[in-house]
């Protein structure tokens, strides 16, 4: 069953654009002491890679009001139109992050609430990825779970897959890859109950 609800992910995205983009307009916030914690390793006006960008707001529209250049890409259509509607003079991207090589490299990369939505072998084939668009220092952050395993919430009436790897496979794969754990809580309570990891390439 969770590996039909992994594949469904996408489509269910798709599907349910408007209800995403409506309830996320209504939540403050609340990842701002995070994204300052990660634009404090980048250099003024850093690119930025948002993977998994969603409708750009707010997490995308923070970093572009402070002068980041971001390059979104999502595999939602609906998401990325919105994208471009609000932020014309960014780049938006509609792409599968599993497949992504643009053959650029970011002063920063986010994977905030979309890399925990893949299966624990295509989370583990995301780190080369992430290397690959990585420039010398770059910074990276994203969301897990607190430990491994696969959940199944709700979004709009329907199943949504998560799943998570072992804390210290994560810190292997970090490592393999030349990053350096920076910062790494656990349910973190300022944070909606976020699990994060903040990383910089070494």
């Amino acid at each position: 069953m969770a590996s039909e609800e992994a594949a469904g992910i996408i489509d269910l995205y798709q599907r349910k654009a408007l209800d995403w983009i409506e309830s996320r307009a209504r939540a403050s916030l609340f990842e701002k002491p995070w994204l300052d914690r990660f634009r404090a390793l980048l250099p003024p006006a850093g690119p930025i890679l948002d993977i998994g960008c969603g409708s750009a707001a707010p997490m995308a529209g923070y970093l572009i009001e402070l002068g980041h250049p971001v390059v979104g890409v999502d595999s939602s259509p609906a998401m990325i139109d919105v994208c471009r509607r609000h932020f014309p003079k960014q780049e938006w991207i509609v792409a599968d992050m599993r497949k992504l090589a643009l053959r650029r490299q970011f002063s920063g990369i986010l994977a905030w609430d979309s890399f925990f939505h893949l299966c624990h072998d295509d989370q583990r084939r995301m780190f080369p990825v992430f290397r690959e668009h990585a420039a010398p220092e770059a910074a990276l952050m994203f969301t897990s779970g607190p430990g491994h395993g696969e959940a199944i919430g709700s979004f709009g009436g329907e199943p949504l897959y998560h799943a998570s790897l072992d804390p210290a496979e994560y810190r292997s794969l970090l490592d393999q890859n030349g990053f350096h754990v920076v910062a790494h809580v656990v349910e973190d309570p300022g944070c909606g109950g976020h699990t994060i990891w903040l990383a910089q390439l070494i």
